[in-house]
């Protein structure tokens, strides 16, 4: 089944957990009349048929009919139809993934400015700083969930957004994730019409699929 909760979620960055876990950088997002969001980015695969380094692309530069859409949407949690001619993102058929440029970038290295990490990290520091920078966030949503706190933030109810990744040309367990029209991304907003877009892929998927989403050839 593609994902079902596949949408945006809008808001402003107040706080961010580099090393919380393993395998995800987490954000914290206030969204509309002061509800809390939390952003769980892959910076790891947990796949077991490929390495686990993320493939990743990031850019400044996206269309301005699309980011005007953005720019229009209201804070908070939006569920998105997974169709042409919106804000759902494909990689592989939106036209401004360069999915050829996306390169592996290890999660965490000695080092400054050379991990996937850094890269995330300066660019939300970068936003919590600047008075009116906006954060959208595309994956699969989850909550409110009212009786229960946030794993990592706290806060009540529960609420955020995962898969924030390609999320078609899977094979295995993850393919019953498969659909197209409904592929994740990080994408900041600073004063300015200034943006940063991060787009991400495990090296077990392909870049070639099929109208459900599905590798093709392999």
């Amino acid at each position: 089944m593609p994902l079902s909760t596949y949408g945006l979620i809008k808001g402003s960055a107040i706080g961010h957990l580099r090393d919380a876990d393993d395998d995800h950088y987490q954000l914290l997002l206030r969204g509309a009349a002061g509800a809390m969001h939390r952003i769980a980015v892959n910076v790891r695969s947990s796949a077991a048929n490929a390495p686990s380094t993320v493939l990743f692309r990031s850019t400044p530069t996206l269309p301005p009919a699309f980011t005007a859409q953005l720019q229009a949407q209201s804070d908070g949690a939006h569920k998105l139809p997974r169709k042409a001619g919106g804000l759902a993102i494909d990689y592989l058929r939106s036209g401004f993934v360069r999915t050829g440029l996306m390169r592996p970038l290890a999660p965490d290295l000695p080092g400054a400015n050379n991990d996937l990490k850094d890269q995330l990290e300066a660019a939300v520091l970068k936003a919590i700083a600047l008075p009116g920078a906006k954060v959208y966030a595309f994956g699969a949503m989850w909550g409110p969930e009212k009786t229960r706190a946030d794993t990592y933030f706290r806060f009540t109810p529960g609420s955020g957004i995962h898969d924030i990744h390609m999320n078609q040309g899977n094979t295995g367990r993850f393919a019953a994730d498969n659909g197209c029209w409904q592929d994740g991304a990080l994408i900041l907003e600073y004063p300015g019409n200034k943006w940063r877009a991060f787009f991400f892929a495990f090296q077990s998927q392909s870049f070639k699929t099929d109208g459900k989403g599905n590798p093709i050839g392999g």
